[in-house]
């Protein structure tokens, strides 16, 4: 998908929203316990609740790597349901020497249809290039992440050279945000930011104004949707925010697909208040 049909269908559908599909079979309701392929039950009716309120899905590839084989069928079989007008992300966070992440984006862009895959950057600029050599396919790279570690890393301060004399100080994640930023461009290049370090929105696009970020954990991980459309909003919209267990676990009973309806809509009518009235042409 181009950047510029994801544009168009955020402003056709008026959201921003990513629905997470972090599929756990002991988490779906009981009556589809039984069922042969209960996640691809529970994920296509999902999927027919919340397409007209959302732009794209996110499968977390875990939560199908667990159970193997069947696993791997029902996530195919998941996103080959996804519409072809909605914007589908493998959140696999895969990264590795050129020669594998090359296998890695055959797996995920050619072999499964997906639109883009997340990426580990801390192998550097070959791990990260296979994914980028696809075109209207994305790399979505960890910028900034929401989970404690984050401090470990991330939010460690280094010395930066400012001109030839001057030494300024800057995250970790700065640096990557810099520097990943040139490997590709916004038409195929986006990246992570955790919903709960609103407090960096600003920062974070006076780094890269004009790239999609893909942020996580609105919802049930306390990010504000307000905060981080007020902040972190760009002319293009610039944003897909994701809610995964808000939405696909709203109900434990047999009306969890009406459930998830209802909170995609909620979510589709606050963000058309945010989205800017026009948009720059891409």
């Amino acid at each position: 998908m181009t950047r510029t049909q994801l544009v168009d269908h955020i402003h056709q559908k008026q959201s921003y929203l990513c629905v997470g599909l972090d599929t756990d079979i002991s988490k779906i309701p009981n009556h589809l316990q039984s069922h042969p392929n209960a996640i691809v039950e529970f994920n296509k009716a999902i999927i027919d609740a919340t397409k007209d309120f959302c732009v794209s899905y996110k499968i977390n590839t875990a939560f199908y790597e667990a159970i193997g084989v069947k696993g791997w069928e029902a996530m195919e079989e998941t996103v080959n349901y996804i519409p072809s007008t909605h914007f589908k992300i493998a959140d696999a966070k895969r990264g590795d020497i050129g020669n594998t992440s090359s296998q890695y984006a055959k797996a995920f862009f050619e072999t499964m249809n997906f639109d883009a895959i997340t990426v580990a950057p801390y192998m550097g600029e070959d791990s990260v290039r296979p994914f980028l050599e696809y075109d209207g396919k994305w790399a979505i790279v960890l910028g900034l992440t929401s989970n404690k570690g984050a401090q470990d890393f991330e939010l460690k301060q280094l010395l930066s050279a400012n001109g030839e004399e001057h030494l300024r100080a800057e995250y970790l994640y700065e640096r990557v945000l810099r520097t990943v930023s040139q490997w590709g461009h916004p038409s195929n290049l986006m990246f992570v930011v955790g919903a709960t370090q609103a407090e960096e929105f600003v920062n974070i696009r006076e780094i890269i104004p004009e790239h999609f970020l893909l942020v996580p954990g609105v919802g049930a991980q306390g990010g504000s949707l307000k905060d981080i459309s007020e902040k972190a909003m760009n002319d293009s919209c610039g944003l897909l925010v994701n809610a995964s267990r808000a939405i696909i676990y709203a109900s434990e009973k047999e009306d969890f697909a009406e459930e998830a309806k209802a909170i995609a809509e909620q979510y589709q009518f606050e963000m058309k208040g945010y989205l800017p009235s026009s948009r720059k042409e891409d």
